[in-house]
């Protein structure tokens, strides 16, 4: 199953558009923003070039993302990072035994065909019952960021001269539909194109002032 990851320009003729999509959505990530003492969803002037368009940065597989997920665990934890074939029982076991960690990881700590990632930088990912019964957790741009630096060269990537992430989808990816084929003889491939997908998106949104989403 596939995964595509948006960016959201956070642009002033989008965000104050009386017909923006995401207004419900940035109102809420506001108030839980405040909540914890936070700024709001930054909204940015026009600036030439960038427009309030909506478009895909990446795609990958769905179980890949949770395999690179199990690596920046088992990074984390201490254990060694060790390829995977599939998911099994030592993820779910990860999961379980070392869930604190896995509740304060922005990487970890999301919903998959959901919620959203803001340039807004804060220690953990930020949840309550209205985001929960949502999109799920709220992510930091910013934290996203720094956990696949810290996870990059567990995987074969060296996080200050990373590959060339792969190229964006041309539109909406079917969830069903299979997700295009990785070229890496690594084997992290998999986790090393999630990564570089996420990457991307994280550096774009940091740069140009966008939200990150999933669908």
């Amino acid at each position: 199953m596939a995964c595509d990851l948006w960016l959201v320009p956070l642009v002033d003729v989008l965000c104050h558009s009386p017909d923006n999509p995401f207004a419900e959505e940035i109102a809420l990530y506001d108030r839980t923003l405040a909540a914890a003492g936070l700024p709001p969803v930054p909204v940015f002037a026009y600036m030439p070039g960038l427009s309030g368009d909506v478009a895909p940065v990446a795609g990958f597989d769905y179980d890949a993302l949770h395999f690179l997920r199990r690596a920046h665990l088992l990074q984390v934890c201490g254990l060694a990072v060790t390829p995977v074939d599939e998911l099994g029982g030592d993820y779910e076991q990860l999961l379980e035994m070392f869930e604190t960690t896995a509740q304060e990881s922005h990487l970890v700590w999301h919903y998959d065909h959901a919620g959203a990632y803001v340039p807004v930088d804060f220690a953990h990912p930020l949840g309550n019952d209205e985001l929960l019964a949502g999109g799920g957790p709220l992510g930091s741009s910013h934290g996203l960021l720094r956990e696949l630096e810290s996870v990059g060269p567990s995987i074969g990537i060296d996080p200050a001269n990373p590959p060339a992430p792969p190229a964006a989808p041309e539109g909406p990816t079917e969830l069903e539909e299979p997700a295009a084929p990785v070229y890496d003889n690594s084997p992290f491939a998999r986790e090393r194109h999630v990564w570089l997908g996420l990457h991307a998106a994280a550096t774009r949104s940091l740069a140009q002032g966008s939200m990150i989403v999933f669908s």
